[in-house]
């Protein structure tokens, strides 16, 4: 049996945050129903796409959607709005990532929803949330203005140079993540009360809360923080070093005993007894005088030459892999991160698996992403009774779709 069998959620996410989340929820079991308009999810559009362009052979979307169902509906009619209605009453949470007043708008608000459905649970996220000051509702966010609001980007890049962007969306994919745990506390609270309730997620308040220490730094010193290329500001040294074969070599060298160590496999044991290096704080404060030092001895030996070393030593190190590197990883592929799929029309693709490891009801990559409606009928027929001629009066209206 899988983790959350016996679960619904009716997905009204596009692109990345909320297909994030409900991603993870099908991963561990949920029965969950994308609902796409006519032409798609925005993200069938992205590439890279598997052969030709087209909506059913994108990569990005199936990456996103493996192990869901697609209903296309048009929910601007009544007709959809009805049909999304019935789904509602037999489903268990709703997610949705658009502006407030979209869904508002469409009369599917928490208000209006939890009329319908006093047990499900609803999951909103936004870019500043569903309770913010005027204006903040209705203000359009994606990741990167989410990433520059939140602060996120101040301390992002290399020391000195302009703020930069994190490598991937991470705005979207952590409001993604936290609206999962916010979901599955809320669907333990319901066991206890019969209740549902809202889940109120903003892509700000989800990259503030992860800067670490960051807000702190400044709260109590008055500083601001500032960014640092790959160096961390109050654990030295914490950084990546170039090496011999001018590859890049993190050395992670987070208390004192790890420094002896350092020292010792560099073979600058000297380091270790002198008084501006002795402990952290002195490290941190004298980083100025000690990284130049460091950047001399780290560029004597190439990077697989120091992994080795560092091995031995038992000592934290990473090298800097690109994307062909960690997919072909050995320790990724045995950990089950790169899983491969046969999708329909595009055939057998790798990609991303589940990060959650439970020991009974693991995560699992075990559908493909659905194909363009794919599921329309099923869900309209098995779900809520209609019949075989009143699911083809809705396909002839174009209330559904299905490109199977």
């Amino acid at each position: 049996m899988k983790a959350l069998e016996g679960i619904r959620v009716v997905d009204l996410g596009h692109v990345l945050a909320a297909p994030t989340c409900t991603m993870f929820l099908a991963d561990l079991g949920a029965e969950v129903i994308h609902i796409e308009p006519a032409h798609g999810d925005d993200s069938r559009e992205f590439g890279p796409f598997a052969g030709e362009r087209d909506k059913n052979r994108s990569g990005y979307f199936v990456s996103l959607n493996r192990n869901k169902k697609s209903l296309v509906l048009d929910l601007k009619s009544d007709k959809g709005k009805q049909i999304l209605t019935k789904l509602i009453k037999k489903s268990d949470v709703i997610v949705e990532n658009y502006r407030p007043t979209t869904m508002k708008k469409l009369g599917f608000s928490w208000g209006a929803i939890k009329e319908i459905n006093p047990r499900i649970v609803y999951a909103s996220i936004c870019g500043f949330g569903h309770d913010s000051l005027p204006g903040y509702d209705t203000r359009p966010a994606y990741d990167m203005v989410a990433q520059g609001y939140s602060g996120l980007m101040s301390i992002t890049g290399p020391e000195g140079g302009p703020p930069c962007r994190v490598g991937s969306s991470v705005g979207d994919i952590i409001a993604g993540h936290q609206a999962a745990i916010g979901i599955l506390a809320a669907l333990i609270n319901r066991e206890k009360t019969g209740r549902g309730q809202h889940y109120d997620g903003s892509m700000v308040d989800g990259l503030f809360c992860m800067l670490e220490n960051a807000s702190v730094r400044y709260t109590l010193t008055g500083e601001i923080p500032c960014s640092l290329g790959s160096a961390h500001p109050s654990i030295v040294p914490f950084q990546a070093f170039r090496t011999k074969d001018e590859a890049w070599f993190i050395a992670a060298i987070g208390n004192d005993a790890l420094w002896a160590k350092y020292c010792k496999v560099i073979e600058r044991e000297d380091l270790t007894n002198d008084p501006r290096f002795r402990t952290n704080p002195l490290r941190t404060k004298n980083k100025t005088e000690l990284i130049p030092v460091l950047d001399v001895e780290m560029a004597k030996k190439t990077r697989q030459e120091w992994s080795a070393i560092f091995d031995t030593a038992a000592l934290p190190y990473s090298p800097i892999n690109n994307m062909r590197e960690i997919c072909e990883d050995p320790h990724i592929k045995y950990r089950g991160m790169l899983v491969e799929i046969d999708q329909p029309r595009a055939g057998r693709m790798k990609i991303a698996g589940s990060p959650i490891h439970l020991s009974e009801t693991p995560g699992k990559v075990y559908a493909p992403a659905p194909l363009l409606g794919e599921h329309s009928e099923e869900v309209l027929k098995d779900i809520l009774g209609y019949s075989q001629e009143e699911t083809d009066k809705l396909k002839k209206k174009g209330i559904i779709n299905n490109e199977v």
